[in-house]
């Protein structure tokens, strides 16, 4: 059923309308997240197949009681299989999580000693057993080392055990009937999942691009990551090269992986003329904030994925009718996750860029999108398709110029 509002036109959020999954085949099967659609001989079939999916391979599911394809929460009378599917998958992921927690543990525990042993046995003479043990303590707070494997303990281990063990929680509140809110949730994420992003894709084509060529023996930052002394003396484009290097393989991957998904949310919900210029944007005033705080050299596209999260944050939040709460919860958490990441590894991660660039990303949204009670996303007009190539384009530039500077 569809909701007019006085106009007659569906007032429901565009995930959430009839017509938001394609049509159901006959019988009874599910896709998967590459479109592909597997058949099943009948409904038991199809059960079965969700109390086996430990690898969260089914995204939609079909049978005769639907015309349209719908997420497997939405399918009627599944409840107990979906809560034995999704269970075991948590449980499987905790324990991979617990495994993690242990050899992380093992790790941190082990680096600690040996930088402990080190500030004590080889610090300053004249030092009694008090000061020796003080400044041990201070060698293994103040390690690069250290901050590194407590960044990766907490990135690839505790934040996967914590979302574990929330998704078990979550399936608590399902088996006392709780599943018909959690419905909105993963359908608008559903449907955002399967939603095309060719400007996201080609924003990670340039990454990728200037990736690989960093690779390449004999390529060096130091022509186009932000240098502050050379900034300062009038290299001015280093605020839009520096962005797309990286320090390493795992900074890489995490803006990457970053990029794929605020990118895509924002192209899919705001459209896709505001990804690049809040990018630009938010990338311009992160670099100023950089040079005006921290003296290191800074490389990475943080600023303007911060940009991009502060950009959602307050859209989302003045869009309330468009995105659903709790899917505005997730980049909360995303922000969260950040500060922790910058409070752990203050000594090798740029606070100052990440910070300059989500208060551009928040003002850009705050004074382009104003607050809306509608349900349907904004509709670019050609003032922002005409900025939005320009700033596309500058992107472009700024990827190539960067490859040729450092090759």
């Amino acid at each position: 059923m569809q909701t007019l509002n006085a106009d007659g036109i569906d007032a429901a959020p565009v995930w959430q309308r009839p017509d938001a999954f394609p049509p159901a085949p006959a019988g009874y099967g599910w896709i998967d997240a590459k479109g592909r659609r597997h058949a099943c001989v009948s409904r038991d079939d199809l059960l079965a197949a969700i109390r086996d999916d430990r690898d969260a391979a089914i995204v939609l599911v079909w049978s005769p009681e639907s015309p349209r394809v719908v997420i497997p929460e939405e399918l009627q009378s599944a409840t107990a299989d979906l809560i034995v599917g999704r269970r075991r998958r948590a449980w499987d992921d905790i324990s991979d999580a617990q495994d993690k927690l242990r050899w992380f543990g093992f790790m941190l525990a082990g680096l600690a000693i040996y930088l402990f042993y080190q500030g004590w046995s080889r610090g300053p003479q004249g030092l009694d057993s008090l000061e020796r043990v003080w400044f041990g303590l201070q060698v293994v707070t103040g390690a690069v080392s250290m901050g590194i494997t407590l960044l990766m303990f907490l990135i690839f281990a505790f934040i996967p055990y914590y979302q574990a063990r929330k998704r078990i929680k979550e399936l608590e509140h399902w088996t006392r009937g709780d599943l018909n809110a959690a419905v909105p949730v993963l359908r608008c994420e559903t449907w955002l999942d399967l939603q095309k992003s060719p400007v996201t894709r080609f924003m990670m084509g340039l990454m990728l691009l200037v990736g690989i060529v960093q690779l390449v023996p004999g390529s060096s930052m130091e022509f186009a990551g932000l240098y502050k002394d050379r900034f300062m003396a009038g290299e001015w484009w280093r605020l839009f090269t520096a962005p797309f290097l990286h320090a390493n393989l795992i900074h890489f991957l995490m803006n990457l992986s970053a990029l794929a998904y605020l990118g895509k949310r924002l192209e899919v919900f705001a459209r896709w003329p505001h990804l690049p210029l809040v990018f630009l944007l938010s990338c311009f005033v992160a670099g100023e904030a950089s040079a005006q705080f921290v003296l290191a050299p800074s490389v990475g596209a943080s600023g303007g994925l911060m940009g991009w999260l502060g950009f959602l944050l307050v859209f989302e939040s003045t869009h309330t009718t468009l995105v659903p709460r709790s899917c505005r919860r997730r980049l909360v958490a995303g922000l969260v996750l950040t500060v922790a990441i910058g409070l752990v590894g203050y000594q090798y991660i740029d606070n100052a860029a990440h910070v300059g660039g989500l208060l551009c990303g928040m003002f850009y949204a705050v004074a382009v999108f104003p607050k809306s009670s509608t349900s349907h996303r904004p509709k670019s007009n050609w003032v922002d398709l005409i900025a939005g190539s320009m700033a596309l384009l500058g992107c472009t530039a700024a990827a190539f110029l960067t490859v040729w500077l450092i090759w």
